[in-house]
């Protein structure tokens, strides 16, 4: 896959393999994911293969049996590229090649071929280089010269020779370790600028959720952000942040996230690790579930999974089910498996107002209640309570008001003094 801009679009043939404990159709429904990922890329895929194995074969991965047959299939519908659902080892990679005679890679390479095309910031440029790189360093030793990598998204090596391919693997460590310096510095600058938010009492929400379920549709409908928002896989990839005013009368940070996929790569999570910060650090997630998806349960699996891998798995999650004006039956299907969930169209504005008043609840619930009693002749302190938390209840005793009530920490820490019992 190309990271240059194409003049002609690539030939595919997807290639998929049926291990123990799977089933067909599910890795038929991989291969469906696959191909649209292949045509986000800028390829058409022309045929595709399934293949039942035990295990990989160290060598191949499909046999060398397969391979030949998959070499005389590249002949037949004139192939470029041959791409495997799952990853490839180096050593694999390169005998693939050798017997096929075309270039052979696999889904991760094709998700960072996407996200090299869908990088804007500079931020963004720089993490989709670290992944790519990454990727690539194995890889470099072995790499025939006759294969065309600047087109087929590859590192152009310098042909065969132990010098050069020493000397391009240590640009290659110098650049990687470039780029993580100044990532590690951006992140440095990014967590100094969420404790700021911190002293000044804002809360945080994050949306996360697949790719493609209408994450950036939904932030435009409930901000007016107007960032890209396309029916494209990994459209997004740049974090971006926007106030946001409740129901309720709270102000909180909404931000919009790189969306997630099944196997998403290993060096993109690492390389994004700094941006995803802002979902870890989340006081609230919105997972926006696409109401319409093929399988929606397997993505929020995959998408529970990569929050797992991030240290965001025990935030606090509300599930948004998305574009009920497609299917307004799926959805509602969806949403009786989540107790608490909502149902909006983003496009339509559907359901905003609840999520609204549920993302404005689930925050205040992180709140645990403190119990006050506020002498009368202290009605400065109780406008204050009412006006600076949420008061659940109020009661008039003769010492003065009793009140229970969800408090920040400052405010909890300011009113300290009338606290008949800690929050709890």
């Amino acid at each position: 896959m190309t990271l240059i801009e194409r003049t002609f679009r690539e030939r595919i043939i997807l290639v998929g393999v049926v291990h123990p404990g799977q089933g067909e159709d599910d890795v038929e429904a991989n291969l469906d994911e696959l191909a649209q990922l292949i045509d986000t890329a800028g390829a058409d895929v022309l045929a595709r293969v399934v293949q039942q194995r035990d295990r990989p074969d160290p060598a191949t991965y499909i046999g060398s049996g397969k391979a030949e047959e998959l070499h005389l299939l590249s002949l037949e519908v004139d192939a470029d590229t041959v791409v495997f659902d799952d990853e490839l080892s180096p050593a694999q990679q390169r005998n693939l090649e050798k017997i096929l005679g075309r270039t052979a890679i696999d889904r991760t390479a094709v998700i960072l071929d996407i996200f090299a095309q869908n990088a804007r910031t500079q931020e963004g440029k720089d993490q989709v280089e670290l992944a790519l790189l990454r990727y690539r360093l194995p890889r470099l030793r072995g790499r025939r010269q006759g294969l065309d990598q600047q087109r087929q998204g590859g590192l152009a090596n310098r042909g065969p020779g132990e010098t050069a391919l020493e000397t391009d693997r240590r640009r290659m460590l110098e650049r990687i370790t470039r780029l993580e310096r100044n990532l590690e510095q951006l992140s440095r600058t990014r967590r100094t600028q969420r404790k700021a938010r911190h002293r000044g009492r804002q809360r945080s929400v994050s949306l996360v959720g697949y790719t493609n379920t209408g994450k950036s549709t939904l932030l435009n409908r409930l901000t007016d952000a107007g960032v890209l928002a396309e029916n494209r896989l990994f459209a997004t990839l740049d974090p971006r942040t926007r106030r946001l005013d409740l129901p309720g009368g709270e102000v909180v940070l909404l931000s919009d996230t790189v969306g997630f996929v099944q196997k998403l790569p290993t060096q993109l999570v690492q390389a994004f690790r700094s941006t995803l910060e802002v979902v870890a650090e989340a006081d609230l997630l919105v997972h926006v579930v696409d109401a319409v998806a093929a399988d929606p349960a397997a993505q929020m699996d995959a998408v529970r999974t990569v929050l797992t891998d991030i240290g965001a798995g025990e935030v606090p999650q509300l599930v948004c089910v998305n574009k009920a004006d497609l299917d307004p039956e799926a959805a509602s299907r969806i949403a009786k498996h989540h107790p608490g969930s909502v149902v909006v169209s983003a496009v339509t504005g559907e359901g905003i107002g609840l999520l609204l008043r549920a993302v404005g609840e689930g925050l205040r619930a992180l709140t645990a209640p403190v119990e006050l009693l506020v002498p009368w002749d202290r009605g400065d302190v109780i406008a204050a309570v009412h006006r600076e938390g949420e008061v659940l209840s109020e009661a008039h005793e003769e010492a003065g008001a009793r009140i229970r009530a969800r408090l920040d920490e400052v405010a909890s820490a300011r009113f300290g003094e009338f606290a008949l019992s800690l929050p709890s």
